[in-house]
């Protein structure tokens, strides 16, 4: 348990902290989500320290439910704190979704301690978020699509909304089931999981649709900020962030780099391990040389 601004979060570490690479520390989504979505990255701890944590009232970490701690300011310090427990000089910062809003945020800071850092399918800004799942929303069926027009808020939310977003997400979430031994891990106490209530307020009732205070969130301008060698955007095929808007955003980063996981949504470090894996380990090496 790291202590951070408001309390204290739950650390999971593979590997050796003081082996020959940099660490790599993975910021997992939500907001509300828990580290269970990242431990496919586990399998790089062969060569590396690889860090997981549940965010500050999510998943393994107190859970003050305090409205004043979801801000983005306070997640992003809660990045550091994390590493000054540990007591790390350099590491690698991979955000996955609103963990990538975080790691953004980070990386616009310039911390020297900063090695390399990795926007992975992330909430640059809500306005491209909802113009991406709007775009998505298109290319389902007709019959979902009217389904989801009449569920957006503030209709209330029935049976059939519930089916129409699980065809969302079946399609650009997650296309694969979840292993055995993640969804077995994944099975907690009550209160350890997924925090659908700052989830919420923060964002909103679903993926697509933006209430909470992150409705007007805007990181588009921190990306000039980044140090483009040192950054790599990615996301799978298929993604809610889709490619298209990736390609545009590492366009403004000069020298930063682009991938894409073939075949995978959103999740796609569950969705593709190999491939997602085989796309970041020989980053990873190369940003610990440069």
């Amino acid at each position: 348990m790291a202590p951070v601004p408001g309390g204290r979060v739950y650390v999971r570490v593979n590997g050796a902290l003081n082996g020959p690479r940099p660490p790599l520390v993975l910021l997992h989504g939500g907001p509300g989500g828990t580290h269970t979505s990242l431990l496919d990255a586990l399998v790089l701890a062969d060569e590396r320290a690889v860090i997981l944590y549940d965010q500050l009232d999510s998943g393994r970490s107190d859970h003050p439910n305090d409205p004043k701690n979801w801000t983005v300011e306070r997640f992003t310090d809660e990045v550091d704190a994390v590493r000054r427990a540990l007591g790390i000089q350099r590491w690698h910062v991979l955000g996955h979704s609103w963990g990538g809003t975080v790691a953004l945020e980070y990386g616009a800071r310039r911390p020297t301690e900063l090695k390399g850092l990795v926007l992975a399918s992330p909430l640059v800004s809500t306005r491209s978020w909802i113009a991406d799942a709007n775009a998505l929303r298109r290319q389902l069926p007709a019959e979902v699509r009217a389904t989801l027009d009449r569920c957006d808020p503030p209709a209330k939310i029935t049976q059939a909304c519930e089916q129409a977003t699980s065809a969302f997400y079946a399609a650009f979430n997650r296309r694969y089931p979840t292993s055995d031994g993640m969804r077995d891990y994944g099975l907690t106490k009550d209160g350890e999981g997924p925090n659908s209530r700052l989830y919420n307020a923060m964002w909103g009732s679903s993926e697509f649709v933006a209430t909470g205070t992150l409705k007007d969130y805007d990181g588009e301008p921190l990306l000039r900020r980044l140090d483009g060698p040192h950054t790599l955007f990615i996301d799978g095929q298929y993604d809610e962030a889709r490619p298209v808007t990736l390609a545009e955003f590492a366009g403004r980063v000069p020298g930063a780099e682009l991938a894409v996981v073939p075949g995978a949504a959103h999740g796609f470090l569950s969705d593709r391990p190999e491939e997602a894996l085989g796309i970041l380990r020989p980053w990873l090496r190369r940003q610990d040389e440069a």
